[in-house]
């Protein structure tokens, strides 16, 4: 099983061969490498696809990692779709080859780009909370999140622990298009949203939703 481990280091050279180098003394094998983050405060957040050799135990390669000086585990998980990732433009390509089901295939492929567990598009066009399209695992949708409507920016929004299946998700959600209407994606236990994902959340959302109204324009 592949592992995802997040981790903050210095933004330095020599840091993450330091890692790799412990990951490789620990019985851990990389598989891929993402820059997440870079931050003013001279610190890179990254991403590392790992697989363990036979024995090897999650503590085991956290432990390892936070020997070295400067170098924070923020998270550590199995994660079963392993180093075959959906960058930016990958989703890019995906969402436009059918435009007319664009908010759909966005949600498809949401989990991928961000690593997380689920993704839907809700829209609440007065009276209640609809499910415009969803992933497969994704949570119930509750009467009560009407309350983050309407929706103006790109936000963490605060998950009601009453929520089945919502409450320890770490949540990024953008207005698509129209302050009714969201896109969203979460991770069940971390790690946390960063501001560069919400970011990068937001820019996907609204290209979607440019090709959303063009189709809505033509038909």
């Amino acid at each position: 099983m592949s592992h995802l481990l997040r981790i903050a280091l210095p933004d330095i050279p020599g840091s993450l061969g330091a890692v790799a180098t412990a990951l490789g003394m620990a019985g851990a094998n990389i598989d891929a490498i993402e820059i997440v983050e870079h931050r003013q405060d001279g610190t890179a957040i990254d991403d590392v696809f790992l697989d363990f050799t036979p024995g090897v135990m999650p503590d085991m390669v956290v432990s390892a990692v936070q020997r070295l000086e400067g170098v924070h585990v923020m998270w550590i998980s199995r994660y079963a779709a392993g180093g075959n990732l959906h960058h930016d433009l990958e989703a890019i390509e995906v969402i436009t080859q059918d435009p007319s089901r664009v908010m759909e295939r966005l949600a498809d492929v949401l989990p991928y780009t961000f690593r997380s567990d689920w993704a839907m598009v809700v829209e609440h066009p007065g009276d209640r909370v609809v499910q415009l399209a969803a992933t497969r695992n994704a949570p119930h949708l509750p009467a009560t999140l009407a309350s983050w409507f309407p929706m103006h920016t790109a936000q963490r929004p605060a998950v009601d622990p009453l929520w089945e299946g919502w409450s320890d998700c770490e949540v990024a959600a953008v207005p698509a298009g129209s302050s009714s209407r969201i896109v969203m994606f979460g991770r069940h236990g971390g790690p946390e949203i960063l501001d560069s994902e919400l970011a990068r959340l937001n820019h996907l959302v609204a290209v979607a939703a440019t090709i959303q109204t063009t189709v809505e324009a033509l038909s």
